[in-house]
């Protein structure tokens, strides 16, 4: 505990706060000079030696200190848990160069693998053609490049375009097997949107490919113009290029 002190109070080897602006200082000798005013020299944790003229008027920013640690080590235990973990997952993928697998539903083959951890992801940022056949995978291929993309801070935003007929299954594989929230556009969603722009409201988004089409009706045309405008990828580069890479 601190308590106020009078300039009395400053005597050899005595710990203060509130000489210097931050820490404490050890008392090694006064000077008087009548009854209101002293010359303090002191020592503080860097061991130079200062001194310094106080007044009355400085004891109202005086305070006895006990000594101790130059940490107390008296802050919030759990807060700093807290602090820690969500360090430990923020860089995660620095430790498991392949999260997204673990902390997923999945169990990749080979060719999953290279495609997203040796084609895609050491190559960022860059533009992807994926192309293989129906059935090998390429659901979780996407889902796999997303999660490691969000994990290590270069995604926040993403919208899936697909046909029609395939928009539930999106929404429900990417849900199931990598926990990622996908919101399906649907007209009601568009009319209810708060800000006009359901993308906005929306970052991991699901647009069924005859709802983005530009040239059937005006409102189509309209909700292909938001989405164009409206930016998807949150990452930490600037420059892309184009890269095609089929993986087999």
């Amino acid at each position: 505990m601190s308590r106020l002190l009078k300039l009395e109070d400053l005597q050899p080897d005595t710990t203060v706060r509130g000489v210097v602006p931050e820490g404490t200082v050890t008392v090694v000798s006064v000077h008087w000079h009548g009854s209101d005013a002293l010359t303090l020299i002191y020592r503080p944790a860097s061991g130079q030696i200062g001194e310094q003229i106080l007044y009355r008027d400085d004891e109202s920013r005086l305070q006895i200190g006990e000594q101790g640690r130059p940490w107390s080590f008296d802050g919030d235990g759990a807060l700093f848990r807290l602090v820690c973990e969500a360090n430990h997952i923020r860089l995660a993928h620095l430790f498991d160069p392949v999260l997204a697998v673990h902390t997923s539903l999945v169990e990749p083959l080979p060719h999953q693998i290279t495609a997203v951890y040796e084609a895609m992801l050491p190559l960022q940022p860059l533009r992807f053609l994926l192309a293989d056949d129906p059935g090998a995978g390429k659901t979780i291929m996407a889902g796999l490049l997303i999660k490691e993309l969000i994990a290590r801070g270069d995604l926040r935003r993403c919208l899936v375009v697909c046909p029609g007929s395939l928009a539930e299954q999106w929404q429900d594989e990417l849900y199931r097997r990598f926990q990622l929230p996908f919101e399906i556009l649907t007209n009601d969603k568009l009319d209810a949107a708060r800000t006009g722009n359901w993308f906005l409201e929306n970052d991991l988004a699901i647009a069924r490919l005859d709802k983005l089409a530009a040239t059937k009706t005006s409102r189509q045309s309209s909700t292909c113009r938001i989405a164009a405008t409206t930016s998807w990828s949150a990452t930490r580069h600037t420059s892309w290029r184009r890269h095609s890479s089929a993986a087999r």
